[in-house]
């Protein structure tokens, strides 16, 4: 799934996408919302639940630890973390183009979006 940082109006009012200047100040806010709700969907999986801890919370530790820079690109890998099968991949590209990666998680990214967008999920009432 891919996701792209729009820019806004310039001065003169002609609209420019300016995906790059965006990408500089919003790249580590930005990755790091999407691995909270990467992490806080995350369940373990087999032998991971001997580590699981239920209402852990994700770190910024835990988000530097999987961040790397590679060829101009902030890269974000998260496997397992304290038993939950995250299973995540985040790339921002230089020009403000995300590319968001799960893997074992079925269709959970989509509910993220829906939820960055504002977006309310269905819940159960009782």
């Amino acid at each position: 799934m891919q996701l792209g940082v729009s820019g806004e109006a310039d001065d003169d009012g002609e609209d420019e996408v300016d995906g790059e200047r965006e990408a500089e100040w919003a790249a580590f806010g930005f990755m790091y919302v999407l691995a909270l709700l990467s992490f806080n969907d995350a369940r373990p999986r087999g032998y991971s639940e001997k580590e699981y801890i239920e209402g852990d919370e994700f770190t910024v530790a835990d988000f530097f630890a999987g961040l790397r820079f590679v060829r101009g690109e902030l890269h974000l890998h998260l496997d397992y973390i304290r038993g939950r099968c995250v299973k995540t991949a985040i790339r921002m590209q230089r020009d403000g183009v995300v590319t968001l990666e799960t893997w074992s998680r079925g269709d959970s990214a989509v509910h993220w979006i829906e939820r960055l967008k504002g977006k309310k999920s269905l819940q159960l009432v009782s």
